[in-house]
């Protein structure tokens, strides 16, 4: 399985002075990976990477992995759009028992695919862990393409891809060409079930802060051969992984961890908190959902006390 099957991409819990809370992102680990998750991926765009600085990012990660310990895969998010600080932070990444990192596609700055080709491989070469790309174009406006995927999988420790450009036919089109053991994750929760039937391997995850064990439920019917118990799951959970995204992530699935009485603060601006409307139509999303969400909500005095 690589590294497992379903990553939660954690959101950083913060203190009332948007400081980061460690010994709350400890706890939240620990919570992900006893409800479904098989590993945490730290200071993605849900951890609200460009607002969280190096040194904070190398004390999560090792805090993160000494939360979850060897059992559980922790990837490290050192991507950025230049180079050199990618690999800077990389390389203190690997000095925390990390197990790999994810770097994501350079933002803004629009490199050619050579660019970024010249840039994973740089990466990649200046560290001995295994290395997960990030394909997200919406945030990105840039699209890294099947060939140059390919051409990246021929190096020893580049093994997998999180794809989240929204495409099944450039999903297809990746597993046709790219080597069997090369894994692709799903980087969007509602394309998870489609992705597997094309030979994915899992997903990495925002949904599963919520609904982690629900998640493994269907990923476990999906690779037991039961597609249609896989796909009720599926449309079970389709309100939630569509959902949490009614507004920018992680600004939804922050402030519905908050509601599940998990203590992970507000946002880091620029972003800024769920609106009065968007907190009243993710109170009824985790209610229709997780219905007895609702019943513990009524019955506990300490709720957010995790």
């Amino acid at each position: 399985m690589g590294f497992g099957r379903i990553l939660t991409a954690m959101v950083t819990p913060f203190n009332e002075q948007l400081e980061v809370d460690y010994e709350q992102a400890k706890r939240l680990a620990q919570y992900l990976v006893k409800h479904g998750s098989d590993g945490i991926v730290v200071c993605g765009t849900t951890g609200e990477s460009p607002t969280v600085t190096d040194d904070e990012k190398v004390e999560l990660f090792r805090a993160v992995k000494e939360a979850v310990g060897p059992m559980h895969t922790v990837l490290a998010n050192i991507g950025s759009n230049s180079t050199q600080a990618s690999i800077d932070l990389a390389k203190r990444a690997a000095q925390t028992n990390v197990d790999g990192v994810m770097a994501v596609v350079p933002y803004y700055n629009k490199p050619s695919q050579e660019g970024l080709y010249r840039h994973f491989k740089a990466i990649a070469d200046a560290i001995s862990l295994p290395v997960l790309l990030y394909n997200v174009p919406g945030r990105t406006s840039c699209n890294l393409l099947p060939n140059t995927v390919k051409r990246l999988s021929q190096i020893s420790n580049i093994v997998a891809l999180k794809e989240a450009a929204g495409s099944l036919d450039q999903v297809s089109e990746l597993k046709r060409i790219l080597p069997e053991d090369f894994e692709v994750y799903s980087g969007e929760d509602s394309l998870t079930l489609p992705m597997l039937a094309l030979g994915c391997s899992g997903v990495i995850s925002v949904a599963s802060h919520i609904i982690g064990d629900e998640m493994k439920e269907m990923l476990d019917a999906w690779f037991a051969g039961d597609s249609a118990l896989a796909l009720k799951w599926h449309l079970k959970l389709y309100p939630m992984f569509k959902g949490l995204f009614i507004t920018t992530n992680p600004v939804p699935v922050k402030a519905m961890v908050n509601m599940i009485g998990i203590k992970a603060g507000g946002m880091r601006p620029p972003l800024a908190e769920a609106t009065a409307e968007e907190l009243k139509f993710l109170e009824e999303l985790l209610y229709q959902v997780k219905p007895e969400e609702k019943a513990l909500a009524a019955s506990s005095s300490t709720r957010g006390s995790v």
